[in-house]
């Protein structure tokens, strides 16, 4: 008779727990897909620094906390095409003079210091004063990338996020890199 009555009581205990992991996992991956995106590279645009096929895993809280930085490797919505995601880093912020004098930036005047494996872009003058809420943006391999000078200034809106973590190919697991660029 005893047994009878802790049946029922097993069943809703089951149940309980069943629907508590069920939110468990429904609030984990809420605030998985709130703070972070899977994304594949996909072209030559960021080598060296990001090859083609390499995946990473971008921070997309870290811009809803804070403002990009000159340096930060970004990912976002691309200006002409709003449901493509492109991958570059930051060079121009909101404010800053962008100028391409002989294939070489230069921000607010003075030189971009970079690393020299990025090359000279195959751009010979270009000039822009890039606006509030804006983002000057371009590929690492200079050589082969488009950039804000060819699609447009990237709105802060259009930023997904930064690159936060390699995780394919094994050999390149780890922090992605990003960089202090300094205008002379």
């Amino acid at each position: 008779m005893f047994s009878g009555l802790r049946e029922p009581r097993r069943i809703r205990a089951g149940i309980a727990q069943v629907i508590l992991t069920a939110i468990i996992i429904l609030v984990v991956f809420t605030a998985v897909q709130f703070t972070m995106q899977s994304f594949r590279v996909e072209g030559h645009s960021m080598e060296p620094t990001f090859p083609d096929g390499e995946y990473i895993v971008v921070n997309k809280l870290s811009y809803r906390l804070g403002s990009p930085h000159r340096g930060d490797v970004v990912v976002f919505r691309n200006p002409q095409m709003p449901d493509h995601l492109y991958i570059k880093r930051i060079v121009g912020l909101p404010g800053d003079s962008v100028e391409i004098r002989s294939g070489r930036f230069y921000v607010n005047g003075s030189l971009l210091e970079e690393s020299p494996e990025f090359g000279a872009i195959l751009c010979e003058n270009y000039s822009v004063t890039v606006p509030p809420d804006r983002y000057f943006v371009i590929g690492d391999n200079r050589t082969a990338t488009s950039g804000s000078h060819t699609f447009g200034l990237v709105p802060r809106d259009n930023i997904v996020g930064k690159t936060w973590i390699c995780y394919w190919p094994p050999r390149e697991w780890g922090l992605s890199p990003n960089y202090a660029a300094a205008a002379g």
